[in-house]
């Protein structure tokens, strides 16, 4: 995209009315050549100084001369699907498991709120601890929070979005180190207001990519609290009798035991699983979860 093209989509997308205005100054120009009196009953002294100001007028013969007609047109056009990246939306759906979520996270501090949750899932996990012993239990639902992760981020997260914002915000910055190197304020300038424009692509990254997460996180914070409610966190009471765990350099340790610094024994152990489990899957599934550039 050339220089005079952003600058007149730029115009046009902070104000409607310069796409007629622009439109007027081509259609009145003779020779690539127009005056102020050719067009001052159609459009506005403010819209004929802006061209002016931003380079699309410049000096001529007899009047002022279109920097770069063909340019001009391409920025009036509409944008295509490279150019211009669509914005993530949510559904219902989406915002409801937002709030459900947030609801569930008063179980870590609010003791009834964890039984409830910790009740509903243990009619599920109880079968399971009954015959594995815990750290299997924890070894299970790493596998799967593993594996719904990925599936999730793959059918919610769009890579090919992705990589629009990224490879559009990799181009802002090249172009403004090129005119930082070049020492042309006038470039940087432009740049700057174009990288203002772009927050609103750097919100729909951040939409898109936190939209799986809330998902995840319906769907794993039950059985986190499930074993926060079975171990016995913070002082509460256990809900089960468990086997002590032999790790290397510590032995023989209860799950309550704390090993890095405040973290116990029961966090590191799920941790450790669900990052060795998920790469596991991605690289079985043959799974990429580094946007693609177009």
């Amino acid at each position: 995209m050339s220089r005079i093209e952003r600058k007149v989509r730029s115009m046009v997308k902070s104000d409607g009315e310069m796409k007629p205005a622009i439109r007027t100054v081509l259609d009145s120009a003779t020779d690539n050549e127009v005056q102020w009196v050719d067009v001052r009953d159609s459009i506005t002294s403010g819209q004929w100084g802006r061209l002016i100001e931003k380079g699309i007028l410049v000096d001529g013969d007899s009047g002022f001369r279109i920097e770069d007609p063909d340019a001009v047109r391409e920025g009036l056009s509409e944008p295509s699907d490279d150019e211009e990246v669509e914005g993530s939306t949510w559904t219902k759906w989406d915002k409801g498991a937002a709030a459900v979520t947030v609801l569930m996270f008063a179980g870590y501090m609010w003791a009834p709120a964890r039984d409830l949750v910790g009740n509903a899932v243990d009619v599920l996990l109880a079968p399971v601890l009954g015959v594995l012993p815990f750290y299997a239990v924890i070894m299970i639902i790493a596998v799967a929070t593993g594996l719904y992760s990925t599936l999730l981020r793959v059918a919610l997260m769009d890579m090919d979005k992705m990589g629009q914002y990224r490879e559009r915000m990799e181009e802002v910055k090249e172009r403004r180190e090129d005119a930082k190197e070049r020492g042309d304020e006038e470039a940087l300038e432009e740049i700057q207001e174009e990288q203002m424009e772009m927050m609103g692509d750097q919100l729909g990254m951040f939409k898109e990519q936190f939209r799986p997460m809330v998902w995840i996180m319906f769907l794993t914070i039950p059985a986190f609290l499930w074993m926060y409610w079975a171990v016995g966190y913070r002082g509460a009471d256990a809900q089960y009798e468990l086997q002590s765990l032999v790790i290397p350099f510590a032995g023989p340790v209860d799950w309550t035991t704390a090993i890095l610094g405040p973290i116990q024994v029961w966090i590191v152990w799920y941790f450790l699983c669900s990052m060795a489990f998920q790469q596991v899957i991605q690289k079985g599934l043959n799974i990429s979860m580094t946007p693609s550039s177009s």
